[in-house]
């Protein structure tokens, strides 16, 4: 009756190999432990290497919600097409201020074209993001900036019109970064609130914003590009000067009494800021 084990001693065949045929319920991933040797390095027999460390209740909870904070994908095309027209403001405002226009209007050029690109390939690429409902409107307000602080300095656009674009952006800036820290979900800190890949609120511009936006970039792009032009477009500029005016006073107002401008993830619609 014990031939097979005999076998498995005298013919040389591991005895593990003989063990099923024996005991049935014997599994195959046991198999590597009877042929393992049994030294004073063995993991079978060596103390664990660390001794586990007690984590408090309330430090399980905060990791367990880091843990289940969804996050997205920022790193797309369009998103570092949007990155890239932010890198390149600072290069634009030194050529508007040193006078050399053709390379202002160079990267003028550049930001418009990087503009389309972006979008174009956000809506037909499933490339979208939260990161970039954020980012896109930086970027231009970014470049907007740049070009109401030159153009100002270099007294080709009237002071008041560029204090009232700038007042603007920095009023809605200001509530941007308060929104992000209201929604932004638990625990706030610091590392999670730069960390953009944790979605937290969506930021829907109106329609006056779009059109205020786009009237912006028209004045911006023909006061810069005015200088090198043949033909003077000083009575234009001025009917357009004073559209943008309006129009900048409408979009601010539009954020604080539209219910839609900015949604919270995970809520329904919220008043914008």
């Amino acid at each position: 009756m014990f031939s097979p084990i005999l076998r498995g001693r005298v013919g040389r065949v591991p005895l593990h190999r003989n063990v099923p045929r024996i005991f049935p319920t014997y599994s195959a991933w046991c198999a590597p432990a009877f042929t393992r040797p049994f030294t004073l390095n063995s993991p079978l027999l060596s103390p664990p290497t660390r001794t586990p460390r007690f984590t408090p209740p309330k430090e399980r909870l905060k990791i367990l919600k880091d843990r289940l904070t969804p996050k997205e994908n920022i790193y797309t095309i369009p998103n570092l097409l949007t990155a890239s027209r932010i890198v390149a403001c600072p290069f634009l405002g030194y050529a508007i201020l040193h006078g050399n226009f053709h390379v202002a209007t160079a990267l003028l050029v550049y930001a418009g074209l990087t503009d389309l690109v972006d979008g174009y390939l956000a809506r037909n690429f499933n490339m979208s993001s939260v990161l970039g409902t954020i980012l896109d409107p930086a970027a231009d307000k970014t470049l907007m900036t740049t070009l109401t602080i030159t153009l100002g300095m270099k007294g080709l656009l009237p002071m008041p019109l560029a204090v009232i674009i700038i007042g603007r952006d920095v009023l809605l800036s200001l509530s941007a970064f308060y929104i992000r820290y209201t929604s932004l979900p638990e625990p706030k800190t610091m590392a999670r609130y730069w960390d953009f890949s944790i979605p937290s609120a969506e930021v829907h511009p109106t329609m006056i914003s779009k059109v205020n936006t786009a009237l912006q970039l028209v004045l911006m792009g023909v006061t810069t590009v005015a200088p090198i032009l043949p033909i003077d477009l000083a009575d234009p500029l001025w009917y357009l000067q004073w559209t943008v005016a309006a129009t900048t006073i409408s979009s601010g107002l539009s954020y604080v009494f539209s219910k839609n401008a900015v949604r919270i993830l995970g809520q329904g619609p919220k008043q914008g800021p």
